[in-house]
């Protein structure tokens, strides 16, 4: 009994942390499951469809063969692959693959690298399929990078090192396209960081229908300045190398206003192994997003913008005389949307686009001569993706035709008819076979999840592959997201609550202010998303989200407010959601905090960084603090330069603000993020201890800006709970 009572008096005299340390493992394992990855719900694996359309390949679960099915009844045909009978070579299991344009041959992969966020190197082999042979891609390096077969299955280019290599699989040969590679000033065939991050690719290679030439582009990135940042020995995925001594990882990123890489484009011709460079005499092209053979042998399109992005110039090259011609030009009072150039489609004869030239964001066809053909779409709506065009004329696109908060997928006919192949409320995507003679439908709302269904084209479901039944059980009974909308400054914004488990409109209860805010995103959606927030509405917060005006789904008006103004429109509209929070009677208006990741953690600090602030406590994610310390392609994209818009660079400024940031502050930042810099956290800190300002920070070592990996995501928002509960309750 005297042992109990020593015990009991030296828990007592224990400090609060270790109890917020005891019960924070516990509230780890139970948010496990409502962020990523537990979060996720079930999808069919992704159908790498045989050319006619009639039956996808999958891999098996265990990594150890690829099957093949038949489209409309989903039954096994055939295996394809089986890694323990090939001949000549084996693997020990599958990790991804590829199918060759005439559903010949497989690239397949087993171990891999990462190389950037959103690339990697991987031990490639071809798989014939007919004769069940299996061969390395490369046999002088372990590692190869975007390979992509020729239309005719023939030829593999790759990437190794910063050079384009070619394989002719018939005579097993192995060819350097290029040979001045050199990591960190030269790259052949796959894009920079900049470009991987800010215009969505991970090659930057085509072939020509013909299969006799190759281009490319070459970015020279000699004089774009570094960037530095220390590796460390990490718990997750552990670096043994570090374990003492910490590393250094360093890689080209051109802040706001410095340079670029320079591009260029290039082709090679496969018979006689000659290169010529294809030059534009236009010095406003600063960026070159994309290039893509468009239906014919001697015409390269090749997307280009000035710096601003405020100019887009599509020319048709001859690769082999390289002559090149302006097909299509548009201009804007500000950025030109990236779907423009990252969604457009080539047929033989013509090409479809995206443009917000009307207001919102429709489909236009185009000739090769430049000539405007027809509007396919039109409306106070934004198309939103572009599926493509069958061989009877009919468009597959998904848009906002049911309002900005739903998605919906329909098609359009030769005579502008059109029919919704999706229900008006919630939101719904589509992938449909190379023919588009079926599609998979995946829709969701607030209180379905995804479902996912194979459709044909007559809108006729042909079975069920996932509904999410299941999955959906685990998550009976929590609160239903309610719309809302509230006007400010004339403008009427979208909105959404989370009210808490047992919700008494009675009571007081504290509000966490959720947001993105990014230009052209969007939070406010009728779809399923399990997260963090319903964990949180558990534990007695009302979740509130508002979409400002920049954000996306809205037309071009709405979202080009915030042009050169980043952090201002956001900050008015984010300060009138959380007056119209404090105005609800079952509100506490003293306990309001505010969160937000990246862009989301860049405005909670703008937010809570003026007069009259909403705000008691506030939750920002690896933010940016000044757009100086941001990549060019994104930040210019909205603010211009530096030194063509100081005053809006200094009003978009957290750090610039700091002497009027006036509540309880929690900063969290990943020190291996080679997105959103740690420096930008570092650079906040130091100016609050400048001002004699005081914030908690918490830091991940090695850590992404997607903070993921072991159980660090559930340790994100398990600290962001114990932080609100300190301040809010």
């Amino acid at each position: 009994m005297k042992l109990l009572k020593y015990i009991v008096s030296v828990i007592a005299m224990l400090p609060m942390q270790l109890y917020a340390g005891i019960a924070t493992e516990a509230i780890v394992d139970e948010l496990g499951k409502y962020v990523y990855p537990g979060n996720r719900p079930e999808s069919p694996a992704n159908f790498v469809y045989m050319p006619d359309g009639l039956s996808y390949l999958l891999l098996s679960s265990d990594g150890k063969s690829i099957i093949r099915h038949d489209t409309k009844s989903g039954e096994i045909i055939e295996t394809v692959l089986d890694v323990t009978k090939t001949r000549e070579n084996k693997i020990n299991e599958i990790k991804g693959f590829s199918l060759s344009p005439d559903g010949l041959k497989l690239l397949v992969y087993q171990k891999h690298k990462p190389i950037y966020r959103h690339s990697f190197a991987a031990d490639y082999h071809v798989y014939e399929i007919q004769h069940n042979i299996l061969r390395p891609l490369s046999k002088n390096s372990e590692y190869q990078q975007a390979p992509l077969f020729s239309p005719d299955g023939r030829m593999v280019a790759f990437v190794v090192d910063n050079n384009i290599y070619l394989k002719k699989l018939d005579y097993q040969t192995e060819l350097p396209v290029t040979t001045d590679g050199q990591l960190n000033k030269i790259i052949n065939g796959v894009p920079d960081w900049t470009y991987q991050e800010e215009f969505s690719t991970t090659s930057s290679m085509a072939w020509a229908p013909d299969n006799l030439t190759l281009c490319f582009l070459k970015y020279n990135e000699t004089d774009v300045p570094s960037f530095t940042f220390p590796l460390y020995h990490g718990s997750s995925d552990a670096r043994d190398e570090y374990a003492i001594y910490p590393g250094l990882f360093s890689y080209k990123y051109p802040v706001a206003g410095m340079k670029n890489s320079t591009v260029s484009v290039h082709s090679y011709d496969v018979e006689t192994r000659k290169t010529k460079k294809i030059t534009f005499s236009d010095a406003r092209i600063e960026y070159i997003p994309r290039i893509s053979y468009a239906g014919s042998p001697d015409r390269l399109a090749v997307a280009t913008l000035n710096r601003a992005q405020t100019r887009l110039e599509i020319y048709s090259v001859n690769p082999k005389s390289t002559v090149a011609k302006s097909m299509y030009v548009e201009e804007s009072d500000a950025w030109i949307s990236p779907d423009t150039y990252e969604k457009i489609k080539y047929y033989t004869e013509s090409f479809i686009l995206l443009s917000e030239r009307s207001g919102y964001k429709h489909l236009y066809r185009y000739s090769y001569s430049g000539n405007l053909i027809t509007q396919i779409t039109s409306g106070n709506y934004d198309v939103t993706d572009y599926y493509g065009c069958n061989s009877h004329g009919t468009h597959y696109f998904q848009s906002t035709v049911s309002g900005a908060t739903n998605r919906v997928v329909s098609s359009i006919d030769t005579k502008g008819r059109r029919t919704d192949l999706s229900a008006p409320g919630g939101s719904a995507s589509a992938t449909f076979s190379p023919t588009l003679d079926n599609y998979i439908l995946n829709y969701s709302n607030v209180s379905t999840p995804p479902q996912y269904s194979l459709y044909d084209t007559k809108n006729k479901r042909l079975r069920t592959l996932e509904d999410n039944n299941k999955y959906a059980s685990l998550y009976a009974g929590l609160p239903v997201k309610e719309f809302f909308t509230l006007t400010n400054d004339g403008t009427t914004l979208n909105g959404y609550i989370i009210k808490p488990t047992g919700f008494n409109p009675s009571n007081r209860y504290p509000v966490i202010m959720s947001q993105y805010s990014g230009p052209g995103s969007q939070e406010v959606l009728n779809r399923w998303e399990m997260d963090w927030d319903y964990y949180f509405a558990q534990q007695g917060y009302i979740i509130i989200c508002v979409d400002g005006r920049g954000t996306g789904g809205r037309g071009r008006e709405f979202k080009n407010t915030v042009y050169k103004r980043l952090g201002h429109y956001e900050t008015i509209d984010q300060h009138a959601a959380a007056n119209y929070a404090a105005s609800l009677p079952y509100v506490d208006k003293n306990r309001i905090g505010i969160y937000g990741w990246s862009y989301g953690g860049y405005e909670t600090l703008m937010a809570i960084s003026c007069d009259n602030c909403p705000y008691a406590a506030a939750v920002s994610i690896a933010p940016v603090t000044d757009w100086r310390f941001y990549d060019t392609v994104y930040t210019e994209r909205y603010m211009l330069t530096p030194q063509e818009n100081e005053d809006g660079y200094n009003a978009g400024s957290p750090i610039k603000l700091v002497e009027k940031m006036n509540c309880r502050l929690l900063l969290m930042s990943g020190t291996a993020d080679d997105n959103v810099h740690f420096t930008n956290t570092l650079q906040y800190v130091s100016e609050l201890q400048a001002h004699g300002k005081l914030c908690d920070m918490f830091i991940f070592p090695d850590m992404n800006h997607s903070i993921n990996g072991g159980n660090a995501r559930s340790v994100v928002y398990a600290k962001m709970l114990d932080f609100f509960n300190r301040n809010l309750k």
